[in-house]
């Protein structure tokens, strides 16, 4: 399945005994699709991959490719500050049969450059999956560069990046090694809703989101405009979000995205810990910006 477009990055919905809710996470699957999003990713960080088990994460990621396989790109989260973690995530999520695994730099260890070329190499070895590499500075510390992108992107089977680094000179720089490189299978994908639009100017082929959970008709129609050039549309269709794209990470993600999920009667429910509920300053901002949107 085609990778471009808009992926919604999902949160995942818990019961109130706090396992993962499989009934309201194929009602929200059903519910995205039925708004044209392109792609689906489970147990991604906005799904809380840092809080839920490998058990439960695996999971998830049976139940993505039952609800949705071969109806829009499945993307299993698969990534870990474990090198041996991540490639048992990434096998599982292959023989799963989910279409993409979305492997999110190693977080806390801070491998240096030729550590993160490597621990895509062994993983592109030792899989036939199609791999997005997932750049997150903010959570991860560490940033991968320029040239570890593009000596990345010449891997077998690696086949994106989702780049949530804000540095959008960083975007022209990475898109230029591309072409340079002349790799026409790699993609860049966004990873920051709100720099979504100016990054498809500059050639990235779509975004994994986290407004398509609370938006996705008008998220899609945005990407869909910006990537058939008819760019009046999409940056009205920005403008409209652009409240959205802030207010949903007024506090740690995905904590007012679950909150307004459970604003607007979807499955969504808690938080994990440590993260902790939306303060009510915030989750009156929230509730404006929803009723703006007329989505509440």
């Amino acid at each position: 399945m085609k990778l471009e477009g808009t992926t919604v990055a999902m949160v995942t919905p818990f019961t109130r005994e706090d396992t993962v809710d499989e009934e309201g996470m194929r009602e929200n699957m059903n519910y995205l699709l039925e708004r044209g999003v392109n792609g689906l990713l489970a147990a991604g960080t906005t799904g809380e991959s840092a809080t839920i088990t490998h058990q439960e994460q695996k999971k998830m990621i049976d139940i993505l490719v039952d609800e949705v396989k071969g109806k829009v790109a499945c993307v299993a989260g698969a990534g870990s500050n474990s090198s041996k973690e991540a490639l048992d995530l990434v096998k599982y999520a292959e023989d799963a049969g989910a279409d993409y695994a979305l492997v999110i730099t190693p977080y806390y260890n801070k491998p240096q450059p030729h550590g993160l070329y490597e621990h895509y190499k062994m993983l592109s070895e030792s899989t036939n999956i199609p791999i997005i590499v997932y750049n997150v500075p903010s959570r991860t510390g560490t940033d991968i560069d320029v040239d570890t992108i593009g000596r990345v992107a010449q891997l077998d089977n690696i086949v994106a990046i989702k780049e949530a680094n804000p540095d959008m000179d960083k975007v022209s720089q990475t898109i230029q090694k591309i072409n340079q490189m002349d790799i026409r299978d790699f993609i860049v994908l966004s990873g920051n809703d709100n720099l979504t639009l100016p990054m498809i100017v500059q050639g990235c082929k779509g975004v994994i989101s986290v407004v398509a959970n609370v938006d996705p008709a008008r998220m899609s129609e945005m990407v869909k405009k910006a990537l058939e050039g008819d760019f009046a549309r999409a940056q009205d269709l920005h403008y409209e979000l652009y409240d959205l794209m802030k207010v949903l990470f007024i506090e740690s993600n995905p904590v007012p995205a679950k909150e307004a999920l459970n604003l607007m009667g979807r499955p969504a429910s808690h938080v994990r810990m440590p993260l902790a509920p939306l303060k009510d300053e915030s989750r009156e901002n929230l509730k404006k910006v929803l009723l703006d949107l007329q989505l509440i």
